[in-house]
């Protein structure tokens, strides 16, 4: 990955600085005296560190009205200050929009492109192009391109400041954040550096990422997973995804991009996948799941009719979508029993069926969990592909400040 690519430090400073400004950015708004006791500073260094941030423009202050301040690290209780000395309280958050970039998600038919804040908020519109099957790595970077040309002139319109970064999450395999290796969904062969073929056709630099990680950074970051120690990702849809983070890091594991949850076995009595294997993960995928109601209704139906039928609630689709949540929910429960995370998060284009049958996931949870263990948390999100591009942003947010 040549040297322009690399993704620019927003501000200059030691490790600790660093943890500072990433603990402002997730827990914000927060207390100097919570702050230190998190990090375990003293008062005096942290006092001297928030100072430089405040003054390279990293942070800043507002008023502490009503004590109200972001959400804390599971587990930690802040000590009451007895001092009440001094000048009022006041909080530190990121300066949000000192800075923006820009996030792309590819999947199999199109790309989806949004502009974000330093906070990873949305500021711009959506912006999406499809694409034929089976598209050359100069197409995608072509479009990707052209996006980042949309996003740009979004970002230029409100007034905010030039993107810093271009973040793009793609569904499998990278290396050195630049280099795809492995895309099953847009059959690439070989080695492909899309990072910098990117910056090459942007000039802006730019940081490539598996999809399912960007997801999971985005929530521990931003979303459900702030301050959650063990923090979980679980995706269905055309196919089926896992990640895992500790303190908001995904655990890294060279393998683990290569969809290796799909064929854990959730039930010895379901379908048989195509390489073989009976009641594995894949029984939740989209094809999977158009198969099985096809043989349910006794004729050839795609998934698109199974969802109008399950959102309709037609008495055969309701079935399947318990059968389907009672096995998302057995794995889920695996999941919890071996990496023990403080709560899962459901994502993906079919996460839409665990709100429509939320007890039978609990009840497959319950299943496999032992009958004294807590209970498991979990959470469902909407699908979007533009949250996907978000959360390539924060990709490369996280680099920028760490």
């Amino acid at each position: 990955m040549a040297d322009f690519n690399v993704i620019p430090q927003w501000f200059e400073g030691s490790e600790h600085t660093h943890r500072v400004a990433a603990a402002i950015a997730q827990y914000g708004p927060i207390a100097r005296t919570t702050l230190a006791q998190m990090l375990s500073l003293s008062q005096g260094a942290l006092s001297r560190i928030t100072s430089d941030l405040i003054y390279a423009g990293v942070i800043e202050e507002r008023p502490s009205a009503g004590g109200v301040q972001g959400k804390l690290p599971e587990g930690f209780v802040p000590k009451e200050s007895s001092d009440r000395r001094g000048r009022p309280q006041t909080a530190l958050v990121l300066c949000a929009n000192a800075r923006t970039f820009i996030g792309v998600k590819v999947h199999g038919t199109s790309a989806v492109a949004a502009a974000v804040n330093a906070h990873g908020e949305v500021v711009s519109g959506r912006h999406e192009e499809t694409f034929t099957a089976n598209p050359s790595p100069q197409v995608i970077c072509d479009i990707i391109a052209r996006l980042c040309k949309d996003c740009a002139a979004d970002i230029a319109a409100s007034g905010l400041p030039s993107p810093t970064a271009v973040g793009v999450a793609v569904g499998g395999h990278v290396i050195e954040d630049s280099v795809v290796t492995f895309a099953p969904f847009l059959h690439w062969d070989g080695e492909v550096d899309l990072g910098a073929m990117v910056a090459d056709a942007t000039g802006i630099p730019c940081g490539v990422f598996n999809d399912i990680d960007s997801l999971l950074v985005d929530a521990c970051w931003f979303g459900p997973g702030v301050g959650v120690n063990i923090f979980a990702v679980v995706t269905i849809g055309v196919g089926v995804g896992y990640s895992l983070a500790i303190n908001g890091q995904p655990v890294a594991y060279p393998d683990k991009s290569y969809g290796l949850v799909g064929h854990v076995l959730i039930d010895p009595e379901g379908p048989r996948c195509t390489s073989g294997h009976i009641g594995c993960a894949q029984c939740l995928t989209d094809d999977s799941i158009a198969e099985q109601y096809s043989a349910i209704v006794g004729r050839a139906v795609s998934f698109e009719d199974f969802a109008r039928d399950a959102l309709a609630r037609v008495p055969q689709a309701t079935q399947l979508v318990n059968r389907t949540c009672f096995r998302l929910g057995s794995l889920i429960a695996t999941v919890g029993n071996i990496a023990m995370p403080g709560c899962v998060m459901i994502a993906g284009e079919s996460a839409f069926l665990a709100k429509l049958g939320t007890d039978s996931v609990r009840d497959g949870i319950r299943m496999y969990r032992h009958s004294q263990a807590r209970s498991m948390k979990f959470t469902v999100i909407n699908h979007d592909w533009q949250l996907w591009a978000k959360a390539a942003a924060s990709r490369v947010i996280v680099k920028h400040i760490m």
